[in-house]
């Protein structure tokens, strides 16, 4: 008896647990429905502000507010806090979708529109469902997660294909071999997937390569 008893609390306990998926839902298109034309930018947590890549989120970011874009981050450290802090004092739209960890990701006190999430899977449908391009900057596992899991989705034709920009040739380099030597050789990715994805460096042609799909 009481093992059933504790099965039907663990019964009860998920099905509790989708009344809380289906609040970070709504609680995230509230938040972001009229948010407009914006840019997904990621990359590490761990990068510090006297790094180069760290100012040169910040650049890009700066930039794509000054073409009429909003621009999103996991509203993190590092990267994502460049990025928000650039849209910031360039006066756009920053917004900090910020991820509830056990260590390192803590909000950034840059982006004007912070929202905070449980789920992972639910933060993601936000960084796609609101993004025209998705600008990658070097980073870890979570960089990476995200970069393959919109490239899986556009390849499969889940969402429509947008920009997915890889910022740093020198960076993604070795990954990029790896693809063309390993999975394009051994046919299990096709020739067109790899115009799924760009590798660029400037930050100019970074936006350009935008607004040549979006224009706003």
């Amino acid at each position: 008896m009481e093992k059933q008893f504790l099965i039907d609390d663990l019964k009860l306990g998920e099905s509790w647990r989708l009344f809380k998926i289906m609040g970070e839902f709504v609680e995230g298109v509230e938040g972001l429905h009229d948010l407009g034309s914006a840019v997904s930018i990621f990359g590490s947590a761990r990068t510090r502000p006297d790094d180069p890549q760290y100012k040169k989120a910040q650049a890009i970011a700066a930039l794509f507010v000054k073409n009429g874009f909003g621009v999103i981050t996991g509203g993190g450290g590092g990267i994502m806090e460049a990025a928000n802090k650039g849209a910031t004092e360039a006066g756009g739209t920053s917004v900090g979708l910020n991820i509830r960890l056990p260590f390192e990701q803590k909000p950034n006190p840059y982006a004007t529109i912070q929202m905070e999430f449980n789920y992972f899977f639910i933060r993601k449908v936000m960084f796609i469902k609101y993004a025209a391009a998705y600008v990658v900057m070097p980073g870890g596992f979570g960089t990476m997660d995200e970069l393959f899991e919109v490239m899986t989705l556009v390849q499969t034709r889940r969402i429509r294909p947008f920009p997915i920009i890889m910022v740093g040739s020198d960076y993604w380099g070795g990954l990029l071999e790896w693809v063309h030597s390993q999975l394009l050789a051994q046919s299990l990715i096709s020739p067109t997937d790899m115009d799924i994805i760009q590798v660029l460096d400037d930050p100019e042609e970074i936006v350009a390569t935008v607004r040549k799909v979006l224009v706003v």
